[in-house]
């Protein structure tokens, strides 16, 4: 994918753009510059910003290669790019929890700090009243982890998490209730972290 694409205006969904990338390959670079930054802010809130880099990357990696495949009656293109992003979270979900285990004991978030000054303006104290959320959210199955985050991270709409993860609507609802039903038990009856819990959900 050398070299600038071709005039190409935002006004063309991204259905468009993948179906004329199989012919013009640069054309793709186009969703790169639509949707990595999305991605890679995701992937840094997940695993932070060193694996960010590498998900990110690969995500449109494997959405190239894969892009022939691409279902051309969906426009945006976005859910799509998080599912296989979600994909390549998911290999990594070990270091995932085992970052919110540490941040939920000892209350240090490795990822969080990596964040940045960008990203947090008080680090220690959001980290210290994020430590039982992370504890939460750690002890979550993969799959209900993966929907709540997308839906309070990525903003993605059930109808788009639906696509991402290729599963029902309903699949999705059920998950995220049951998410936020064991967030909010594990964060009992102190309304601040309750108020947390409601807007992570």
């Amino acid at each position: 994918m050398s070299g600038p694409p071709p005039s190409t205006t935002r006004t063309e969904d991204d259905a468009q753009i993948v179906a004329q990338s199989l012919e013009q390959p640069e054309l793709f670079a186009l969703l790169y510059d639509r949707y990595a930054p999305d991605i890679h802010r995701y992937a840094a809130r997940r695993l932070g910003d060193s694996a960010a880099d590498d998900i990110a990357a690969d995500t449109f990696l494997v959405a190239f290669r894969i892009r022939s495949r691409y279902d051309l009656t969906r426009p945006n293109a976005r859910p799509w790019l998080y599912g296989i992003a979600g994909n390549l979270i998911g290999k990594q979900r070990r270091a995932e929890v085992r970052a919110l285990r540490a941040l939920a004991r000892t209350g240090h978030d490795p990822v969080a700090a990596s964040w940045g000054e960008s990203w947090v303006e008080d680090t220690d104290s959001r980290i210290a009243a994020q430590a039982p959320l992370a504890g939460a959210l750690a002890a979550l199955s993969a799959g209900d982890r993966h929907v709540l985050l997308l839906v309070a991270w990525a903003e993605l709409t059930y109808q788009e998490v639906a696509e991402a993860l290729d599963i029902p609507v309903g699949t999705v609802r059920s998950r995220l209730n049951r998410a936020r039903r064991k967030v909010r038990t594990a964060l009992g009856a102190d309304p601040a972290f309750v108020n947390d819990a409601a807007e992570v959900a």
